[in-house]
């Protein structure tokens, strides 16, 4: 779904990442794990051009989706994030009804059709319409953290993406929550492409089918920025990793 070829990212002078290639399989979960500081989430914001309006910000290499150069001049950035949706760290419902939660992508986006079935079907994806049919006219403030966070899933996936981007989407909750999210994540996995940054390595572990570990290295400028170890299947990542950089951090020498 993904090809990176020698990504370097940078903001102002500052550069966070240095030379990522990797690829992203399509419709599977992809996790990013690593040191804060690696770039991760540079790297996943990246993948749908939510850094664009970062002061600063400086792309070289190549990311292609779907082969077409998604940094190409040519390239609509909304049209990208319309394809590649984006779940963030902490809930951030809009302060609307739970309805006009979700039906805002697809109102914005000119979607035709019922937007009563629209509304819907991306709440019965996102595993939470049997809690709020019945309240659907209800601000979303009033739901829970988890049950705002599905929300949040759900209001993104109602204009039917490829992919969806999560940046430590359970960080703000509690286990059960948790729990329902990475549920949600495998069920969602049959029909969209996820990566996730996650600095859960037993989340990355329980629900990702490849795993990308990433460090902080220091040049001999004393320069951070961030790196990619490795990537490969979790379970050899968990289990026999190619690199000691990558054992060390699994299994909590460093890090």
């Amino acid at each position: 779904m993904f090809e990176l070829h020698d990504v370097c990212i940078f903001y102002g002078d500052a550069q966070v990442l240095r030379r990522v290639t990797m690829s992203i399989s399509r419709k599977q979960i992809t996790a990013l794990i690593g040191l804060s500081g690696s770039g991760k989430s540079s790297l996943l914001r990246s993948l749908n051009r939510m850094n664009d309006d970062v002061p600063g910000f400086r792309i070289e290499g190549r990311i292609a989706y779907e082969r077409q150069d998604l940094y190409a001049a040519e390239v609509d950035p909304q049209e990208v994030r319309r394809r590649i949706g984006m779940v963030f760290q902490r809930p951030n419902p809009f302060p609307k009804s739970i309805y006009d939660n979700v039906a805002f992508g697809p109102r914005v986006n000119g979607m035709t059709g019922g937007m009563d079935d629209i509304v819907e079907k991306a709440l019965i994806k996102a595993a939470l319409w049997d809690e709020v049919k019945d309240r659907l006219k209800a601000s979303a403030l009033l739901l829970s953290d988890g049950q705002q966070q599905r929300l949040c899933i759900a209001r993104a996936i109602a204009i039917e993406p490829e992919v969806l981007l999560m940046d430590e989407p359970c960080s703000a909750l509690d286990p059960i929550a948790t729990a329902k999210i990475e549920d949600l994540m495998q069920e969602l996995a049959r029909d969209y492409t996820i990566v996730i940054v996650t600095h859960n390595m037993q989340q990355a572990a329980r629900v990702s089918d490849y795993t990308g570990f990433l460090t902080v290295e220091v040049d001999h400028e004393g320069q951070r920025y961030g790196r990619l170890v490795e990537l490969d299947r979790t379970t050899r990542i968990f289990t026999k990793p190619n690199d000691k950089r990558t054992e060390d951090y699994i299994t909590g020498r460093f890090g």
